[in-house]
């Protein structure tokens, strides 16, 4: 289950990947067409990966927020929740030891 959420997160993120390289390829040919000067075009560049940061971050949140919600549907519990349940559990058996 795991492995499917981390494989379509990592595409979304080879996805953005290729859309950098394909941002930058616009720029290019933005500067050829218009006569734009090396200054202009990382000006322009620069508000694109600012995009692409944003558009990252959220897919990020999305799917931190999905993955949350098949955990609660499946009745996983997070991993905080299972170590500190654990420390108690070996905190109560050591205490029936010593009785």
């Amino acid at each position: 289950m795991f492995e499917l959420l981390e494989k379509a997160f990592l595409t979304g993120i080879g996805a953005l990947a290729v859309s950098q390289k394909m941002g930058e390829e616009f720029v290019a040919d933005l500067k050829d067409r218009y006569k734009m000067s090396e200054d202009e075009g990382k000006a322009v560049l620069e508000k694109m990966q600012c995009f692409a940061k944003e558009g990252r971050e959220k897919v990020a949140e999305i799917a931190e927020i999905e993955v949350r919600k098949v955990m609660d549907k499946i009745g996983m519990v997070p991993r905080e929740d299972y170590d500190r349940l654990l420390k108690r559990l070996e905190e109560l058996e050591k205490r029936m030891d010593a009785e």
